[in-house]
């Protein structure tokens, strides 16, 4: 997929910044660099503006104008894609990141959340009523990408993806029109992006469903040595199998970070982390979780009744801005023998200290919601895998990369050959995974909504003929 732009003079800039009640920033403008920074390190674009919106009209006439110059947009909520398409060189970036605000209605349970509103934005809202709606793992994540991309996190297996709590959305299509969608209004286009990326428009507003959720829940990680992890990969493994929808427990083989309950002596030192959360009566995920604790010598147990904003928060210094990453992924339906020999072996060559491999259960309320009900389509999913590969220096870029790709290429003869789309690190290439079976379908909206593909920097479907 080509990606063009033409130019644009300063005169015609002139004019839009003065439309404009946010900012437009050019690259003489002394923020200009922190404004086209974004989460993962590897990206160094440069946009010909930045529009800093501030509401809806902007984003209106932001699209207005890339679309009659044939400009490049790229757009930016939270800016934590992996592949970095929040930000993009000569066309122009429409940065979301100022409208983040989240008005919850704690009598309907539901939650409007503006686009650059992030996880531990909605979170605090939210959480004030205790309520809550399924999201991802890391608190800085965007809640406009991670939804438009499926959306999958610790409270999956009992409410389902973010998608599946979705009521509506507010959307900016090619044409500068704000629509509604939903299932009563713009169904198809509703269809669309509940899965299908950024391909479509410019959600200005979600509306989300919200669960009784905390504001306490029983949660935490147990630590066991490395030369434990095929035994112990394979006893949560056997747990999971019969564990209710309530029991979300993930698996992760790194290096031991430098965390207050592991004795100093494991700092750095090859470790597997199972982590535990239950979704309901404390108590009661006191007695499910009980024979995932019993299980060997664990070097730390930390699970226990906590806040769940602040553990949805416990994993963010492990994933901070800044740092150069690279990840591959694969979905499983089950994870066999060898696929769990496979890992373990990988991950004793880690090539970093900040890389690791996890997979995170899913299943449960997910899988029961039909493949083609939303353009997300991996429904038969039990785990998704996801390669962090994250350091520091430009010098180890070629190293890094290699050893990722090659472990997803040992790892694939175990997968369903599909991927989240949220964990694509490549610009381009991995639509037809990535959308699966419902990519036909997106290209048959995209040429309704998008017929020139304006909306182009995602993991784009190109219109349909």
């Amino acid at each position: 997929m080509a990606v063009t732009t033409t130019p644009v003079d300063d005169g015609a800039l002139d004019g839009f910044g003065e439309r404009l009640h946010g900012d437009l920033l050019r690259p003489a403008d002394s923020n200009y660099d922190e404004a086209r920074r974004i989460w993962n390190g590897m990206i160094d674009r440069h946009p010909t503006a930045i529009v800093r919106a501030r509401g809806v009209s902007d984003v209106i006439a932001t699209v207005d104008f890339a679309r009659e110059r044939d400009l490049l947009l790229a757009i930016r909520g939270g800016g934590h894609h992996i592949a970095g398409n929040a930000v993009c060189d000569d066309g122009l970036m429409l940065d979301c990141s100022a409208m983040r605000s989240v008005q919850v209605d704690p009598e309907r349970r539901t939650a409007r959340v503006e686009p650059g509103a992030t996880l531990a934005d909605m979170d605090h809202e939210t959480q004030a009523f205790g309520l809550a709606t399924p999201l991802g793992i890391n608190s800085t994540t965007g809640v406009a990408g991670l939804t438009l991309g499926g959306g999958f996190g610790w409270l999956t297996r009992k409410y389902g993806m973010t998608v599946d709590n979705l009521r509506a959305v507010d959307i900016v299509t090619a044409d500068g029109e704000l629509r509604r969608a939903s299932e009563d209004e713009n169904a198809d286009l509703f269809w669309g992006v509940r899965g299908g990326g950024g391909n479509f428009g410019v959600v200005t507003s979600f509306e989300f469903d919200l669960h009784e959720v905390g504001p306490e829940v029983l949660a935490g990680p147990i630590v066991y040595r490395g030369e434990d992890a095929a035994d112990v990969l394979r006893h949560v493994r056997d747990f999971n199998e019969d564990a209710p929808d309530e029991s979300t427990v993930w698996m992760v083989l790194r290096k031991a970070p430098p965390l207050p309950f592991l004795p100093e002596d494991v700092h750095g030192v090859g470790v597997v982390i199972v982590v535990a959360f239950y979704a309901g009566d404390t108590k009661e995920g006191e007695d499910v979780l009980a024979p995932l604790r019993e299980f060997g010598e664990p070097i730390a147990d930390a699970v226990g009744p906590q806040s769940y904003a602040e553990f949805q928060q416990s994993f963010d210094p492990l994933l901070t801005e800044g740092a150069r990453n690279y990840w591959k992924s694969h979905l499983f339906e089950d994870l066999s023998d060898d696929a769990i020999d496979t890992a373990v072996e990988y991950a004793e060559t880690l090539p970093s200290p900040l890389s690791e491999i996890f997979f995170g259960q899913v299943g449960g309320a997910m899988a029961r919601v039909p493949a083609d009900a939303t353009a997300y389509p991996h429904r038969d999913a039990e785990y998704g895998m996801n390669v962090h590969t994250r350091w520091e220096e430009p010098a180890d870029d070629d190293r890094c990369i290699a050893w990722a790709r090659e472990f997803f290429d040992a790892m694939a003869p175990h997968a369903t050959g599909g991927v989240y789309v949220n964990f694509v690190s490549e610009r381009a290439g991995e639509e037809s995974v990535a959308y699966g079976e419902n990519y036909d379908r997106l290209a048959a909206l995209k040429a309704e909504y998008d017929p020139t593909n304006l909306f182009r920097m995602n993991q784009n479907v190109e219109p349909a003929a």
